[in-house]
Order: C-alpha cells, then sequence, then structure tokens
C-alpha cells in the first residue's frame, strides 16, 4: 500500500471540500463541546450533593412571642416544653448531636447576613432585637438520608413553630445544575445527529467528485480498504481538530473554575481536573466514533462504482 498516495489524496480531499469540512469542524466542535460541559455538570451535581449530604442538618425553631403556629398556643416557648424537645432529641435513633442556639446568637447571625448599607433597610433593620429572634436547636444526622422520623417528631410538639431541612435551600440549586446539565446533553445528541449526517453528506460529494479516480483503482484491483482509506483519514483529521478545539475550551472553563471560583468560595467541593480529563477522555472517543461509523457506512455503500 502506497501510504503517500494515501496522504496526498487526503490533503487533497480536505483542500477540495474546505468549506464542508470547517462545517463539519464546527458542528463537532460544538456538539462534543456541550457534551463535555454536560459531564462537568453532573460531576459537580455529584460532588455537591456528596459534600453537603454530610453537612446536611435539620433546624428545629422554637416559638417567641410572634409564632402563629398551632403547637405555639402559649407564646414563647416554656421550659417544661424545652426539656421535652432536647428528650425526643437525645433519645432519637436518626440523630447524631445537636446544639442550641439562643436568641443573642440568632440576632448576631442574622446581623452578619442581612447587613445591607441602604439606608431605609438599614431603618427597618434597627427596628429588630434579638427578642425577635426564635431559639432553636441545628441537629446533625447519623444518615442524611434519613431524617423523616426525627422531622416529623419534632413537627408535632408544642413548642416547635417549624422544622426546616436544608434541603429546601439546596434542591433548587440542585435542579438548576440537573436542567442544565439535562439541557446540555439534548442539545449535543442532535447536535451529534447532524455532524454523523454531514460526516455522511460530506463522504457522499467527496465520492462523486473523485469517481473517476475511484473507477480507474477499481479497474487496477485496488482494495475496498485502500480506496476508502483518504476518506476515513479526512474525517478522522476533521474529528481530531473538532476535538482539540473542545477540550481547549473546557480546559478554559476549567480554568475560570480554579481562578474564579474555587478561590472565592469554599461553600462546595468544586470540579477538580480529573474529572476534566474524564471529560476529554469521553468526547475523543465519540468524536472518533461520530466520525469513523458514517464514514465506513457511506464509503460502503458509494464505492460501489
Amino acid at each position: 500500500m502506497q501510504l503517500r498516495y494515501v496522504f496526498n489524496e487526503t490533503g487533497n480531499g480536505l483542500k477540495r471540500n474546505v468549506t464542508m469540512t470547517i462545517a463539519l469542524v464546527v458542528t463537532i466542535f460544538v456538539s462534543l463541546t456541550l457534551v463535555g460541559m454536560g459531564l462537568l455538570l453532573n460531576a459537580q451535581a455529584q460532588k455537591a450533593e456528596k459534600y453537603w449530604g454530610s453537612k446536611l442538618q435539620i433546624t428545629a425553631y422554637l416559638c417567641n412571642q410572634n409564632s402563629r403556629s398551632p403547637h405555639c398556643t402559649s407564646g414563647e416557648v416554656d421550659d417544661a416544653q424545652r426539656t421535652a424537645i432536647e428528650g425526643v432529641l437525645k433519645t432519637h435513633p436518626e440523630v447524631a448531636k445537636y446544639r442550641f442556639e439562643t436568641k443573642q446568637q440568632a440576632f448576631d447571625t442574622w446581623k452578619r447576613v442581612y447587613i445591607s448599607k441602604d439606608k431605609s433597610e438599614q431603618e427597618i433593620y434597627s427596628t429588630v432585637t434579638p427578642d425577635d429572634m426564635r431559639e432553636s436547636y441545628w441537629i446533625t444526622l447519623k444518615d442524611p438520608n434519613k431524617f423523616r422520623g426525627v422531622e416529623s417528631a419534632l413537627a408535632g410538639m408544642d413548642g416547635v413553630d417549624s422544622v426546616r431541612d436544608l434541603r429546601d435551600v439546596l434542591d433548587p440549586i440542585y435542579q438548576v445544575i440537573k436542567w442544565m446539565k439535562w439541557g446540555a446533553l439534548i442539545t449535543a445528541a442532535f447536535l451529534l445527529v447532524a455532524a454523523m449526517l454531514q460526516v455522511g453528506n460530506t463522504i457522499r460529494l467527496a465520492v462523486l467528485a473523485r469517481r473517476r479516480e475511484i473507477g480507474i483503482m477499481r479497474l487496477v484491483g485496488a482494495s475496498n480498504l485502500y480506496i476508502s482509506l483518504p476518506f476515513l483519514l479526512e474525517m478522522l483529521v476533521a474529528a481530531l481538530v473538532g476535538v482539540v478545539l473542545a477540550s481547549g475550551l473546557i480546559g478554559g472553563f476549567m480554568f475560570l473554575v480554579y481562578q474564579v471560583f474555587r478561590n472565592k468560595s469554599h461553600i462546595v467541593e468544586w470540579i477538580a481536573w480529573s474529572d476534566a480529563l474524564s471529560s476529554v477522555l469521553i468526547i475523543g472517543a465519540l468524536g472518533v466514533v461520530i466520525t469513523l461509523v458514517p464514514t465506513l457506512v457511506m464509503t460502503r455503500k458509494y464505492l460501489k462504482v
């Protein structure tokens, strides 16, 4: 097999169909980038869920003079009710540990979180006092996925205004990541199909443009592999360029994560370079598959000159 001829034909084919090749590269680049980003978003969601899973707490807020819960008929929680609540927390099998937060501690936390530079808001906030806060129990679970028992036990006790599960705060975040992930993957799936169809059209046009040369090669006894090899190499070059561009964009995204988000926010475990490497390897294999498979199918069909 004369490899020089194969490489020359590959180069000529790329030059002859330069616009089609560029369009194919762009389609592969965009689709593989979306696949890679979807994989990274999936990895980030898993890390966030794992990270927060060990830190999820249940907060039981006790009654104060402003409470409107049916379990707060006596106004402020009294010592007997507080003792009964602590008895449940000490004996419940789902509770690992708990801590009590006073009104003053809650007020200090509130001031740090809701501090504002707006004068009108400052005037409103200045009217809030520690007595307006609610005492609370912050409960750490033995198993973050087992919380319904203690939650229902506390919710029905006198002196308990409300029970908040941190999942109520985190679920919207998880949902946003989930929808972004599936949106990227579904869009990528359509673009991958478009890329495969475009590969087929490129091969068909390339075969028609070279049908005379292919006929001569048939007459001199050239094998199917020898004839189709230049077409395979053309598509592999396009796939390689698309994979490199997609990998570069994923690398840029990871650089942004490390330089901006990772250094400035420690509220969650961020994706690592190992996750990016796994994503690049997957899109690399996918890029080869979406070009080789349609190329082999189309050359088998159209090279019957």
